[in-house]
């Protein structure tokens, strides 16, 4: 069972990348509790680690996202502990996006790894916790603003 477990509990991982990679906004939303608790800090120091609703969060990431042409978010090398109905997960990640394909100067990618917190509910595994860790970062970051402000253009905000 504890394999079983580990498995399921990666899979949750993999699917909030797909989610975030295909724009599959409920799928995304299925993975997290009613409240997460959220620390991207590593990444931007005006994002600290926060306690928010998942609709709020969910909320939040989809104009960014709406404004890049293609991202792509890759999870290695899993590290799972289950205990009872609580478990942890380490993954390595690269997140790369795509502000204009033809243009190699508007990708951003960063790099590290997720240390996640998860909890089983009804059966499935649903994250408690998302702390990113950023080790490494190439290409220009400003593509993340221009994607936001695009993506609020988009969706007629």
């Amino acid at each position: 069972m504890a394999s079983a477990d580990k498995l399921a509990v990666a899979e949750t991982i993999y699917r909030y990348a797909t989610g975030v990679d295909r724009r599959d906004w409920a799928m995304y939303r299925s993975l997290f509790t009613d409240t997460v608790n959220i620390d991207f800090s590593s990444f931007d120091p005006d994002l600290p680690s926060r306690v928010l609703n998942a609709d709020d969060w969910v909320a939040g990431i989809v104009p960014l996202f709406t404004g890049l042409a293609a991202t792509q978010h890759s999870m290695t090398n899993p590290l799972a502990t289950v205990e009872g109905d609580a478990a942890t997960i380490g993954m390595s990640m690269q997140a790369h996006h795509v502000y204009d394909p033809e243009d190699p100067a508007s990708w951003f990618t960063v790099g590290g790894y997720y240390d996640d917190t998860l909890e089983r509910i009804d059966g499935q595994w649903l994250l408690t916790g998302v702390r990113l860790t950023v080790t490494w970062r190439a290409g220009d970051p400003a593509i993340m603003n221009l994607a936001r402000a695009a993506g609020h253009r988009l969706l007629g905000g």
